[in-house]
Parts: C-alpha cells; sequence; structure tokens
C-alpha cells in the first residue's frame, strides 16, 4: 500500500511547463495568447474561466514559474478584504507580483473593489480562477482591466493522457503493475475533472494490494465506498448540483428538493442554484413550457432580493416546478447543429435580399433587392429562402415531441411544408 503522507497524485502530477499541460491547446499552443505573453513577459490581468479540474490553477503557477516574478494565492472561500491588503502591501515592494485568487467568483463587491486600485497601477497581476460566468459573478469595473480565457472541458483521449501519465511517470506508482482495462466509470465518475480522476485512480490503486487491474467494477464499488476520500478538493459541489439538474432534467420533483436541500444546508450560493435553473429552463424545457424561463428567471431575480432562509422556499418552488414541466431539449440542439455547421462551412456570404442597405452605393450594389416584407402577405407569411445558398433547405430546429411543440410543428408545416413534413 502506498503511504497517506504524500501529497496527492493529483498535486505530484501538476505540470510545471506548458509544453506538459495536457487540453487547453487554443490557449497554450504554439500560437496561444497566454504563451506568446509569457514568451514575450507580458502577462496581463486575466479572468481563467472554465470548468474544474482543467488547468486553471495549473496554467497560474506555470505563468509565475515561466516569467519568475512572486507569486502570491488566495482562495476566496476563506480570505477577506484584510488578506488582499496585505498581499496588496507585500507587492508593493516586488512590483508586477502575481496574485492568484482561485474562486474569484466567491468575492463579494467589497472584496474585489479591494483588488482595484492594485490591478490599476500594476502593483499585482492578478489572476482570477472561476468555474462561473465572470460577466455575473466578477464586478465590471474589475472585469474591464482583465482579460477572460475560457478553458475548455477535457476529452476523453486528453483525460486518459492524464492517467497514462501518472503510471508512468509517478515516482510511486511507476513501481506498481497498474492495468487500465477499462476505463468508463472513471471517466464518468470524474465527469471530465482531471484532478478528480487523478485522485480516483490514486484511491484505486491505494484500495488494492499488489497488482492493479482497473475495471469499471472495481471503479464503482471503491467509489461509492470512499466517495470522501477521492472528493478530497470539495468536487462534491459540483457532484450534487450534477445530481440536482440531473433530477430535474428527469422529472423527479422529490429528488430534486432533496439535491436542493443538500445545497442550502451545505450554504451554497443562492445565485449559483438560481443560475443552474435558468440555464434548465431553456436547455432542457424550452418551448415544450416558455413560461419555465419566465418562471427561473424570475427566480434568480427574487432570490437575490431575498437571501437566505426565506430564498430556500421560492427554490424549492422553482425546482418543483422545472421537475414537473414537459421536456424538450430542441432548441439546444438547434443551436448547436447550427453551430457545428458554421464551424464546417465559415462565415457564409449573407443572402443580398436580406441584407441591410442603408446607403445609395449598397442600394445599386443589389443590397436588400428582393426582399419581401412577411406583413405584406396573407398570413404574415412569404416562402422566402433566409438561409446563405450553400444552406438552403436546412433544417436545425426539430420541434420536440410534447404538445406544445407538436403545435408549432403543425404551424411550422404550413409555412414550410418541404421541411416539416408536407
Amino acid at each position: 500500500m502506498l503511504t497517506s503522507t504524500r501529497p496527492p497524485l493529483a498535486e505530484r502530477m501538476r505540470p510545471r511547463k506548458l509544453d506538459e499541460l495536457v487540453g487547453q491547446e487554443h490557449l497554450t499552443g504554439p500560437t496561444g495568447v497566454i504563451r506568446r505573453a509569457i514568451q514575450t513577459g507580458s502577462i496581463p490581468s486575466m479572468i481563467l474561466w472554465g470548468p474544474p479540474g482543467v488547468g486553471k490553477t495549473t496554467i497560474a503557477n506555470i505563468i509565475a514559474n515561466e516569467v519568475k516574478k512572486p507569486f502570491h494565492t488566495l482562495s476566496a472561500i476563506n480570505s477577506g478584504v484584510k488578506d488582499i491588503r496585505e498581499v496588496i502591501d507585500k507587492a508593493k515592494l516586488s512590483p508586477r507580483s502575481i496574485l492568484f485568487i482561485d474562486e474569484i467568483h466567491r468575492f463579494n463587491k467589497s472584496q474585489q473593489d479591494a483588488l482595484l486600485g492594485a490591478v490599476e497601477k500594476g502593483t499585482i497581476t492578478l489572476i482570477g480562477a472561476t468555474t462561473e460566468n465572470p460577466s455575473f459573478e466578477v464586478n465590471s469595473a474589475l472585469l474591464s482591466r482583465c482579460q477572460v480565457y475560457t478553458l475548455r472541458p477535457l476529452g476523453e483521449d486528453q483525460l486518459m493522457e492524464l492517467v497514462n501519465q501518472a503510471l508512468q511517470r509517478d515516482d510511486e506508482l511507476k513501481q506498481r503493475k497498474v492495468e487500465v482495462r477499462e476505463h468508463q466509470a472513471l471517466l464518468n465518475i470524474s465527469g471530465g475533472d482531471g484532478r478528480k480522476l487523478l485522485n480516483l485512480v490514486e484511491l484505486i490503486c491505494d484500495s488494492v494490494s499488489g497488482d492493479v487491474v482497473i475495471t469499471d467494477d472495481l471503479v464503482m464499488e471503491l467509489a461509492q465506498k470512499h466517495i470522501a476520500i477521492y472528493d478530497k478538493s470539495g468536487e462534491q459541489h459540483y457532484d450534487i448540483i450534477s445530481a440536482f439538474i440531473k433530477s430535474i432534467r428527469g422529472s423527479d420533483p422529490n429528488a430534486a428538493v432533496y439535491y436542493l436541500a443538500r445545497m442550502v444546508e451545505g450554504g451554497e450560493d443562492v445565485k449559483f442554484i438560481a443560475r443552474r435553473m435558468v440555464i434548465l429552463a431553456s436547455e432542457d424545457i424550452g418551448n415544450a413550457n416558455p413560461t419555465a424561463l419566465v418562471m427561473a428567471t424570475n427566480t434568480f431575480q427574487a432570490v437575490n432580493v431575498i437571501g437566505y432562509p426565506e430564498a430556500r422556499i421560492i427554490l424549492s418552488q422553482c425546482a418543483v416546478y422545472l421537475a414537473s414541466s414537459p421536456k424538450s431539449n430542441a432548441s439546444y440542439e438547434a443551436i448547436n447543429k447550427a453551430m457545428q455547421v458554421i464551424q464546417q462551412t465559415g462565415d457564409l456570404p449573407v443572402p443580398l435580399a436580406i441584407r441591410n442597405a442603408p446607403t445609395k452605393l449598397m442600394k445599386n450594389m443589389d443590397y436588400g433587392k428582393g426582399y419581401q416584407y412577411a406583413h405584406s402577405y396573407d398570413g404574415n407569411f412569404v416562402s422566402m429562402e433566409f438561409l446563405p445558398d450553400e444552406l438552403k433547405g436546412t433544417k436545425f430546429y426539430d420541434p420536440g415531441n410534447n404538445a406544445r411543440e407538436e403545435e408549432l410543428r403543425k404551424y411550422l408545416r404550413t409555412r414550410w411544408k418541404e421541411k416539416y413534413g408536407y
């Protein structure tokens, strides 16, 4: 058995150089903006936004190591204005010090305001990490002084590369015979979180004497028994919100309220819960019940005004309503299909007939020529192709199988017969 006094595997495997980082090539690859910043030595203040376990903290450490600047760290969970000011005072002695703040979205306005002057003057270079959309959680004054870089979830190949690297390079694991015979359970439980994945691998190896053969059954058995062990870094926060969302998506109001209560009891940020329900109302319910989005949006506004403990009642009402609503992801699928086509076809030219023509020159170039104004026709509709020529006849939106969207399908059939079944 391995000793228990060593740092966690995820920490032992933390990359020290950009070339060791798995994933985020769009930021750290040969032409990536962060690599270029390191090469020039000109590091801007930045917010690293992405899901847990994809490299936010690692990138901050690599930047500090590469540019050889003093590096200070704070966690927004347990740091206050006093801690910020102490770091700023230290940074005044070493200009351009880097201050890394994990979970910066948990800082309140006064804490974020305490950073403003130092960032403006260049006393510190701020690197904030957040799993939440910084447009909502970082105040505009501070956000305007930072670049926002979005980190992407790790894919299956990248996650397995992390595992293989650990087995081959970690001083302790490479001394043991470890075979990954099946890996789906590893990926499912880790949820794309590289840190959680490595800690789960370590848990398995710690729990098995002699040779280790990792199978899905073994992973599930040990994970269920030792959830708290591999949940060292607070990942249960994400497990509970995942269970909450999946319960609503699965139309189970009882499970939804149970996981909501778990979050409320744990002191979860009321806005975090409400925002997730706003997203779900559109992604998983959509036009099957358009009122769901109205309900969720009003809930978000209400709980911001009310706060705990009464906000729990408003959250519960909304969660029950969403769980009890008919479900459709048709709009979610439509935008994904459209974005995939754009990635494949690029920026196709907009048809001349529907281009804007504010000047005489544009009109002479036939901008707007042939446009048919729908309200001038019977039923306020005219059969006209609005997509680029290369995409004529393409259908992105396919109404869901529910009463509300069946009505939409019937309506669309009367207009776009060839696209919707006639």
